[in-house]
């Protein structure tokens, strides 16, 4: 099974490169024949941009708020998940460089005022955007770290993305921090696990929830570079640094 895989990992390598699919075209005919096909299976799904995908006979449709789909030219196969490439002497995870350019598009529209900001001491030399959850264990852990990152220049902006849903405790405790005159102090508190008391207002969170779903947040921290990239999970600041070239 594993040589069966490897030699087909290869042959996708071989065979297509995201440089060429990039520039190529997909046939309306091709558009018309998927598109009716996924919409005819699940209509309650939303459908973006049919592409050429490095599978060759197969193209690449994100859902929104979904996963990228891999269907077949005639639409009646359809496949999902990782797809890895061999690149030199490692795996490469073909997905998530298709992914990248839409994330960043996606994240440099977002304004910093919709966001709980730490920025970088002196001259900023890079920054990360953080969906968290105030009740996660890990996203507290990661917290801690961020007077170190602010101290090499990273700015962290947060997003909100209460993993138990909207209209969950989790997210009327992050709420607060957007209610609150000050949202780092706020922040830097619920991620203590003290309570924060803030008058109503509107918030920003269930569109970040959204969001984070449509970029592929499974889980928090979630954490995007400013090229699209995602690192889930805790990451320390040297590490963190390391990946960012600082």
């Amino acid at each position: 099974m594993q040589r069966i895989a490897t030699g087909i990992l290869g042959f996708i390598v071989l065979a297509f490169t995201l440089s060429v699919t990039a520039q190529a075209e997909v046939p309306a005919e091709v558009k018309k024949a998927i598109l009716s096909k996924l919409e005819g299976a699940r209509p309650d799904f939303a459908y973006g941009k049919v592409e050429v995908s490095p599978v060759p006979g197969f193209y690449q449709v994100k859902v929104q708020y979904g996963p990228l789909l891999y269907v077949s030219g005639d639409g009646n196969y359809v496949f999902s998940g990782n797809l890895y490439g061999l690149g030199s002497g490692k795996f490469v995870d073909l997905k998530e460089l298709a992914l990248k350019p839409k994330r960043q598009d996606r994240l440099s529209q977002l304004s910093a005022s919709d966001m709980v900001v730490f920025p970088a001491k002196g001259e900023r030399k890079a920054y990360i955007s953080v969906f968290t959850d105030v009740d996660c264990g890990y996203c507290q852990k990661l917290h801690r770290e961020v007077p170190a990152l602010n101290e090499r220049g990273i700015e962290v902006r947060y997003l909100a993305y209460p993993r138990a849903g909207i209209g969950s405790r989790s997210h009327q405790k992050i709420a607060a921090a957007w209610c609150s005159e000050d949202r780092q102090d706020a922040m830097n508190r619920l991620k203590s696990r003290e309570s924060v008391d803030a008058p109503d207002c509107e918030t920003p969170v269930a569109e970040h929830f959204q969001l984070g779903q449509e970029l592929g947040v499974s889980g928090t921290p979630a954490i995007f570079l400013a090229d699209g990239t995602l690192l889930p999970g805790y990451m320390p600041a040297d590490e963190l640094a390391s990946r960012l070239g600082l």
